[in-house]
């Protein structure tokens, strides 16, 4: 299960509640500077307007690529680690508004960790270093250090144990 805190509302759905539970001008800057760095093709840039602007943990050589889009309610809740990939068009999200309720959750994706292209990562996630995530998943919960996921929803394809045992396969075929 995911790691979300679970806040219910009355009256209304939670959406509804949203400037209750979030300053309008935090939003509108948030959305300003994602929508920016969405649109630049310099990654450093990027990672200095995330860092700067939406306070958030960016490790070194981390590679936001185009159109990703980060949450605009609560982005200093997403951390990555260093020299990872986020695939075109992912969507990490931090919060989650339901009828009843709103929930908000930690997004840590960890060291050396490559997502595929329009991937949606739900909050409450934790995603392992050294993890690979396949283009198009719904990441609904954790991923292990050094596995393969993919799917929707999403599945294990391969642990850390059968990545390293077909890592060494494809070394012995190529060094044939």
């Amino acid at each position: 299960m995911r790691k979300t805190e679970r806040y219910p509302v009355k009256g209304a759905n939670s959406l509804w509640h949203v400037y209750k539970t979030v300053p309008f001008l935090k939003v509108v800057k948030n959305f300003v500077v994602i929508q920016l760095a969405r649109y630049t093709p310099f990654l450093g840039m990027k990672n200095w307007l995330y860092k700067t602007f939406l306070r958030m943990n960016v490790g070194d050589q981390t590679a936001f690529a185009l159109m990703v889009m980060l949450d605009v309610m609560y982005p200093e809740r997403i951390r990555v680690g260093k020299n990872t990939v986020i695939g075109y068009n992912t969507t990490i999200l931090a919060h989650e508004y339901l009828i009843e309720e709103y929930r908000l959750g930690d997004v840590i994706i960890g060291n050396e960790v490559m997502i595929g292209a329009n991937t949606t990562i739900l909050p409450g996630v934790v995603i392992g270093d050294g993890a690979i995530v396949s283009a198009g998943t719904l990441v609904h919960k954790d991923v292990p250090a050094g596995s393969f996921v993919g799917g929707n929803p999403m599945q294990v394809i391969y642990s850390k144990s059968e990545m390293d045992e077909r890592r060494e396969s494809d070394d012995f075929f190529q060094k044939k």
